[in-house]
């Protein structure tokens, strides 16, 4: 049972992620097209681009940021473990997420803007709703993590020191807390971000980080532990 549920989950992330780069692929490529000669016909890189303090600017800028630590963290424990299951999870985690961290500073370039926004705050362009989003995207207290759901160093340095089973399952929660932060973030922009490919993009990730999440509770069973409160 356990083995059918682990490759049901492995079925529906592979096809977010395929439709995710195929998707991403076309808009740049579509942005290029019209966005340097001023044309109308482009879309992420048209004309009207977004403002350097704009929800879809802040979730490019911050997003980008956070998906870098998930690729720095996969990384870690394909070098600390030999278990199939988890060193597959975080190769398709890091080149996902290195994928998607390509496109977000594409449309930035794309549209003018500095992949760092002087001054700006993390999480910032969250505000710009109801205020619901800041809130529920917030960073867990006392932490010293600088956007929701990422590790701390002190954090980072214990995965790398770990090995076998508890690397297994420190990396497991710390993905699962970094996964929960960035469908908080993901969800905001679903919400707050005015370009449609953008918008589109955000609404993948929360649907494949979902997904991911649920195979890595399965995976923390198997281990005896389970996600952090």
């Amino acid at each position: 049972m356990t083995l059918t549920l682990t490759r049901t989950h492995w079925i529906s992330i592979a096809a977010v992620v395929l439709a995710l780069l195929f998707a991403g692929a076309a808009t740049v490529a579509s942005a290029g097209g019209d966005g340097h000669s001023g044309g109308r016909g482009g879309t992420a890189g048209a004309a009207a681009a977004p403002a350097a303090g704009s929800p879809d600017a802040g979730f490019a800028r911050d997003m980008a940021v956070h998906h870098q630590q998930a690729v720095e963290m996969s990384f870690i424990v394909r070098d600390r473990t030999q278990d199939e299951e988890v060193r597959r999870l975080a190769y398709d985690i890091a080149n996902t997420q290195a994928n998607q961290r390509g496109m977000l500073l594409g449309w930035l370039d794309l549209w003018g803007l500095p992949k760092v926004h002087p001054g700006a705050e993390p999480m910032a362009w969250m505000a710009h709703g109801d205020g619901g989003h800041a809130a529920h995207g917030a960073q867990r207290p006392g932490t010293g993590a600088v956007m929701p759901g990422m590790a701390t160093r002190a954090e980072l340095d214990r995965l790398a020191t770990a090995g076998g089973k508890q690397a297994e399952v420190l990396f497991l929660q710390l993905m699962t807390d970094h996964h929960k932060g960035g469908v908080a973030m993901a969800e905001g922009c679903a919400d707050l971000c005015t370009v449609p490919e953008e918008k589109a993009l955000a609404q993948g990730m929360v649907d494949a980080q979902q997904s991911e999440m649920d195979l890595m509770a399965d995976l923390l069973r198997k281990r005896g532990a389970a996600p952090r409160a």
